[in-house]
């Protein structure tokens, strides 16, 4: 499952069901994607992901965009907030460099997150890799190395949160894994995006038909997130491509608008889609494709 987590004051509710063109992506998994500027100006996108901040925990942090240069990112992102897009910072990912081993690791990267990319200042010595840009939150990708101490991680960035007295610079804090038992257990959720790839146990079966067990296990999954977080808005995460997972990708012309969203959509909490990843949805058109239908 693919989660996403916003400070419980960041959002108002859950989202009424139906439409709502909301359209989350991934971007900074390939130099050929083109520009975090270039994907925000394409009208598609309601939310741009930057991945990853993939080393951190063990007194050393490192920012990995896959090759693109961190030179004139900063300028990029205050672009794609004057369009009304959030920018948010990814932590984690497929690798290995990170993880949490104490609570005071988890408090030490919150104050670098927010002193490097949020909305603290330069301070003893932490740099902005991104300039005086400020992102608008943090998304947590924890694929490896636990689930503890992201309690404590969520905890002092919502500290951070509430001390910050404009309201409408709060921050989001955003978590993409399965290993998310400790942050969830927070209360912090206010909004979720559950990926429905790499997964067969929840992947839409575009081979089977309305009612039947092979559509269960895509229907159940999402009815199991709306039940237990009722308060949170919840994104459908799916691949921009066949070959950019193992699994999940949807037939974006029929399948998807008259089979798979009718599900989701019908549910108080759905929110919107979440895109896996910016370089196979430039190449396949994949959001631009689905964007009315969100």
């Amino acid at each position: 499952m693919l989660l996403v987590l916003m400070l419980v004051g960041m959002v108002a509710g859950p989202a009424a069901a139906g439409k709502t063109g909301q359209l989350t992506v991934f971007w900074g998994r390939n130099k050929d994607e083109g520009s975090l500027r270039e994907a925000c100006d394409t009208g598609v996108y309601t939310t741009v992901i930057i991945s990853f901040f993939s080393v951190f925990g063990h007194g050393k942090y490192l920012t990995d965009l896959s090759g693109h240069p961190l030179n004139g990112v900063g300028a990029d992102i205050k672009h794609c907030q004057s369009k009304n897009i959030l920018v948010l910072l990814s932590i984690g990912g497929d690798g290995n460099g990170y993880s949490l081993p104490t609570a005071k690791s988890a408090r030490d990267v919150a104050d670098q997150l927010w002193n490097a990319y949020l909305g603290g200042n330069q301070q003893n010595g932490v740099s902005r890799p991104f300039g005086d840009a400020v992102l608008d939150g943090v998304d947590f990708f924890i694929d490896h190395g636990g689930s503890a101490n992201y309690d404590e991680l969520a905890r002092r960035l919502a500290a951070y949160n509430n001390k910050n007295n404009n309201k409408n610079s709060k921050k989001k804090a955003v978590l993409d894994d399965t290993n998310s038992d400790t942050a969830l257990s927070t209360g912090l959720i206010g909004r979720i995006h559950v990926r429905f790839y790499n997964n067969t146990m929840c992947s839409f079966n575009d081979d089977s038909d309305l009612g039947t067990d092979n559509r269960r296990p895509f229907y159940g999954a999402w009815l199991g997130w709306a039940e237990r977080y009722p308060n949170a808005k919840l994104f459908v995460g799916l691949p921009a491509a066949k070959d950019a997972v193992a699994d999940g990708w949807i037939e974006p012309v029929n399948e998807l608008p008259n089979r798979a969203l009718p599900l989701v959509q019908d549910t108080p909490g759905y929110a919107g889609v979440m895109l896996w990843n910016r370089y196979f949805d430039r190449r396949d058109n994949y959001g631009l494709r689905i964007k009315n239908m969100v």
